[in-house]
């Protein structure tokens, strides 16, 4: 025979702590992302010519690109003028929702560290606050980074984690 003795009340000791859980992945990037790439656009795939440069940007529909987020890049190994960037930019821009230079990586964290930097940090005024760890999607240390950067001046405590089981990152004194 076994005896087991039940408590009259269960205490959820989590949600007494006080602790509010920041999730990053609700600021991960929601937008469709585009890669431009300017290899088709050179001559032999290899070098800019001025002219046959600027004749390819008019010739492309860029209403393609309507409200969606361009990353300009080039997948070969050439030199491209800095000046060719800007040409992508004025063509591209009354269409675009955002532009980059880099590939979808490099648009995915600008766009995500604008999110982080929107983020009214007031609301965590002397607080404890879980920056949750785990998730589906992959969040990079830039993000961590970003936000423990904001967080500092206006939290009580930092962890990282979740809210049963975390790693203490800053507390303030």
């Amino acid at each position: 025979m076994y005896l087991c003795i039940v408590a009259d009340e269960i205490i959820n000791k989590v949600a007494q702590s006080g602790l509010q859980t920041l999730d990053l992945e609700d600021y991960y990037p929601k937008d469709e992302i585009l890669v431009f790439d300017l290899k088709p656009l050179l001559f032999m795939e290899m070098i800019l010519k001025e002219k046959e440069f600027r004749a390819a940007l008019q010739a492309i529909d860029w209403t393609q690109y309507r409200d969606k987020v361009l990353a300009i890049t080039c997948s070969v190994d050439t030199i491209i003028p800095l000046w060719a960037y800007m040409l992508v930019a004025v063509n591209a821009e009354p269409y675009v929702k955002a532009l980059f230079l880099g590939d979808r990586q490099t648009a995915i964290q600008e766009l995500f560290l604008a999110n982080l930097r929107a983020i009214d940090i007031t609301e965590f005024a002397d607080k404890r606050i879980v920056v949750k760890g785990c998730g589906d999607l992959s969040v990079g240390g830039f993000a961590y980074l970003e936000i423990a950067r904001r967080l500092r001046p206006v939290a009580k405590s930092i962890l990282y984690g979740e809210a049963c089981s975390n790693v203490p990152i800053f507390k303030k004194k």
